[in-house]
C-alpha cells in the first residue's frame, strides 16, 4: 500500500503515525533532521506522520534503533500488517456490511461494476487485488465470499440488483472471467429471493448516472443507504435522505428492462465475449 491524499483511517497506522511524530517532537528533531539522520526524504517522514503512507519494516526498524525504543516501532508495524486488509476498506464500509447481514431486504443499483454479492471469486480478484500485495488480496476475496453467504443462508433477505449495461459490457478481467461472471449472474438470478434487471445503453439519460448506492431495510429499524465515490464509502442514515434514494431507486428502475427480458440481454452480452 502507498501513499494517497487522504489519511488510512485503520488504527493501526494512526497510531504508527502519532508515535513517530511525538518521537521526533521529544527529540528536537524536524522532519528534515529526522529524514536525513535515516536516509529518507522529508516528504516520506510528513506523509507517515500523515498516515497517508505506509512505513516499511525496514523503516520501523531504524526507528527502534534511532530512538532505542526496544522495538515498539516494528510491533506497530506488525500491528499494521496483520490487520493492513482493514487499512483498504472504504470509511463506512465496516459498518455497512455489519448492518448488511441484519437486512431482511437489499436494493442495489450498479452503475459501472457488478455489485459485490453478485461476483464470482475470479472477479472479486481483478477488483479488491487491485495494487495489493497477495496475502491482502486472498484475505479480501475470502471476506467477500464469505459476505455473499447473505444471500444463500436460511432466511436470506429478499434482494433487488439493477445493473446498467455498461457493468455488463466493462471487460475489467479478460474474456474468460467476464463469461464466468455473466452466466453466474444468470445463476443467481434463478433464485426466489433474488431479482435482476438491467438498464439498457439505450435508456439514455436516467436517474441512475448519477452513482450506485444500496438501500438496506430492516424488520425492526429505519432503513439505510450506503454509497460510494473516489474509494470514500458513506453509510447514510438521514431518515429524508434514504427516502429520496428509494425514490431514485423507484424511479430509475422504470428505465430497466423487465427480468426476463433483462436475462436476455445478459445472455446476448455473454455470447458476445465468445
Amino acid at each position: 500500500m502507498g501513499s494517497r491524499s487522504e489519511p488510512y483511517e485503520a488504527p493501526a497506522i494512526q497510531t504508527f503515525a502519532s508515535e513517530l511524530a511525538e518521537w521526533r517532537s521529544q527529540a528536537g528533531l524536524s522532519k528534515t533532521a529526522l529524514a536525513e539522520t535515516l536516509g529518507y526524504t522529508p516528504q516520506w517522514i510528513s506523509q507517515v506522520e500523515a498516515a497517508k503512507s505506509i512505513p516499511s519494516k525496514e523503516f520501523a526498524e531504524n526507528l527502534d534503533t534511532y530512538f532505542k525504543t526496544n522495538g515498539l516501532f516494528h510491533r506497530l508495524w506488525k500491528r499494521i500488517i496483520d490487520t493492513r486488509y482493514q487499512a483498504v476498506l472504504p470509511p463506512g464500509f465496516p459498518e455497512f456490511v455489519e448492518r448488511e447481514v441484519e437486512a431482511s431486504q437489499l436494493r442495489n443499483f450498479e452503475l459501472t461494476l457488478i455489485y459485490g454479492l453478485l461476483q464470482t471469486e475470479n472477479y472479486i480478484r481483478a477488483v479488491v487485488g487491485h495494487k495489493q500485495d497477495p496475502d491482502t488480496a486472498d484475505r479480501l476475496v475470502a471476506e467477500r465470499l464469505k459476505r455473499q453467504e447473505v444471500l444463500t443462508r436460511e432466511n436470506a433477505p429478499n434482494a433487488w440488483f439493477t445493473l446498467d449495461e455498461s457493468a455488463l459490457r466493462r471487460d475489467i478481467a479478460g474474456p474468460d472471467v467476464m463469461r464466468e461472471q455473466l452466466q453466474h449472474i444468470l445463476t443467481l438470478g434463478e433464485r426466489s429471493n433474488i431479482s435482476i434487471d438491467v438498464v439498457p445503453l439505450t435508456a439514455r439519460y436516467y436517474p441512475g448516472l448519477t452513482g450506485s448506492f444500496t438501500i438496506l431495510s430492516f424488520l425492526n429499524a429505519p432503513d439505510v443507504v450506503y454509497g460510494e465515490i473516489a474509494g470514500q464509502g458513506m453509510l447514510i442514515q438521514d431518515p429524508r435522505t434514504v427516502a429520496r434514494f428509494a425514490v431514485r431507486y423507484n424511479s430509475l428502475r422504470g428505465d430497466a428492462l423487465r427480468v426476463e427480458e433483462s436475462r436476455n440481454l445478459i445472455k446476448n452480452v455473454l455470447e458476445e465475449y465468445g
